[in-house]
């Protein structure tokens, strides 16, 4: 049955005489619609309904990584920024909170806490490092988390926070609320690794800095800022 040109649908007991008289090419396309359509990353998904105490965390890499991927920005994809040229690896999974951007109110709280002037914000979106027992193979993917604390990084003249968080029921670190109770020793190789993955042999010193370790209300007030900041940047 043809009509105006179209495939008819064949009408069942369920259906509207105008449902299906729709051609079906009009069904077709939506579905190929759909199909290609893909939530960015940073601005397609939300933060979660409880954030800041429990966030969505879009992770890039997983400690097993060899080499260092990041969003980029313009599709939404991972890309490779760079093979890890040393062992040192990020002890944790590592990514971001969508919707969250480092801009001048967490600048601004970062030079209050040290005294610093002319602390700018990174430009990047708040990043996070997600603690579990679990082992994952690869990067990109979404998980509940929970933040306990945050480390206060200084990247030349930029504040470049990270979060630290739990996976959300986690068996080994899900019952951490706060920072204080987490093993000193993985905050330190935390420490470490953001101290020193950026510096290459023969290169002059960068000048990096973790200015504070901080508690979960402050981590808490970190990420409200960079929810501001994004409005500020982006819009609603």
């Amino acid at each position: 049955m043809k009509t105006d040109g179209c495939e008819a649908r064949i009408l069942t007991s369920t259906e509207s005489l105008a449902e299906a008289e729709r051609p079906v090419s009009m069904f077709k396309e939506k579905t190929r619609m759909y199909k290609l359509f893909q939530a960015h990353p940073w601005h397609g998904v939300s933060p979660g309904d409880k954030a800041p105490a429990a966030v969505n965390a879009y992770i890039e890499i997983v400690p097993t990584d060899a080499v260092k991927y990041e969003l980029d920005k313009a599709s939404g994809h991972l890309r490779v920024d760079r093979p890890q040229r040393f062992s040192s690896m990020c002890p944790s999974l590592y990514g971001f909170i969508p919707q969250t951007y480092c801009g001048d109110q967490v600048a601004q709280l970062c030079a209050e806490r040290t005294g610093l002037t002319d602390i700018k914000g990174d430009g990047d979106p708040m990043d996070i490092c997600v603690l579990t027992e679990k082992t994952f193979a690869h990067g990109s993917f979404f998980l509940l988390a929970k933040p306990i604390g945050g480390l206060r990084m200084i990247d030349g003249q930029q504040a470049d926070d990270k979060i630290i968080a739990v996976l959300d029921a986690d068996l080994a670190y899900g019952h951490i609320e706060d920072i204080s109770d987490c093993p000193k020793a993985l905050i330190d190789r935390l420490n470490h690794y953001f101290l020193s993955y950026k510096q290459l042999p023969g290169d002059a010193p960068r000048r990096v800095e973790i200015a504070a370790v901080y508690d979960r209300m402050e981590a808490f007030d970190v990420i409200k800022r960079s929810f501001r900041d994004y409005v500020e940047q982006f819009g609603e």
